[in-house]
């Protein structure tokens, strides 16, 4: 038996949730990283008695095109799934139902799922440094009863929570740009998920194509990339009331 981790986790939120989880399961982990285009995901084949966890961060409520495009190339052939959405503690909403619908389609079994809480990927003052200690013991447990689970073949589909059809995917929201200390290195560039960034000019974005998963700003190695000032700041002062409360983790099994 294999353990995969299918993982779309532009800011590295996402796969903190996901390697928990990962690390309390048995099985020989194999890594695949739905950010990185170049791969043919076609290609990536499971075995009926492998185990994948597949995690996705929720943008406005969906899982990212992206991702959901990506992960339906995979060929599931009745191995199980762990699903795992994370958001930035706001909402997840329709995330972990278009994801259930997505793996499913792929063939994958679906047997467990877990809303988890990482930073906020733009406004980064909400659930700061999560997941924390209080998280990781949440998701270390649970990891011990999938493990339960997968041990008595039990295959029983969880009840996941969403609205179908699912609620209406947003734009980007906010679009980085380079500032003056730009180099044109070009590290965003190669590492943006969906090539919004021009590879020979990567002071260049294109604006449609961006998805907002601030994927440059966080692995620019001089701090180059930034988010308009005043819609940051417009967007805390929108999010303050529904992000403020600590959210914990919701689980499903």
């Amino acid at each position: 038996m294999k353990l995969y981790e299918i993982c779309f986790s532009p800011t590295g939120g996402t796969k903190k949730a996901l390697d928990i989880l990962t690390n309390g399961l048995n099985g020989d982990m194999q890594p695949v990283d739905l950010t990185d285009r170049k791969t043919d995901f076609s290609s990536v084949s499971l075995a009926e008695d492998d185990v994948a966890v597949i995690g996705v961060p929720s943008y406005g409520g969906r899982v990212p095109a992206p991702a959901a495009k990506r992960l339906s190339k995979i060929q599931g052939n009745g191995a199980k799934a762990v699903l795992v959405c994370v958001y930035g503690n706001r909402a997840y909403e329709d995330t972990l139902a278009e994801l259930q619908d997505t793996a499913t389609q792929s063939g994958f079994r679906v047997i467990a799922a877990v809303a988890a809480i990482a930073e906020h990927s733009i406004v980064r003052q909400f659930a700061a440094g999560r997941p924390d200690h209080q998280d990781q013991t949440t998701l270390h447990s649970f990891a011990g009863k999938i493990q339960a689970k997968l041990d008595a073949q039990d295959i029983s589909l969880p009840s996941i929570p969403g609205n179908r059809p699912y609620k209406k995917g947003g734009g980007a929201g906010m679009v980085p740009k380079p500032s003056k200390a730009c180099v044109n290195c070009g590290l965003c560039a190669e590492k943006c998920p969906v090539q919004a960034i021009d590879l020979t000019n990567p002071k260049k974005v294109d604006s449609k194509t961006c998805i907002s998963c601030m994927r440059c700003v966080s692995i620019c190695p001089h701090s180059a990339r930034k988010v308009n000032g005043i819609m940051l700041a417009a967007a805390g002062a929108m999010l303050k009331k529904a992000c403020s409360e600590r959210k914990e983790c919701e689980l499903y099994i």
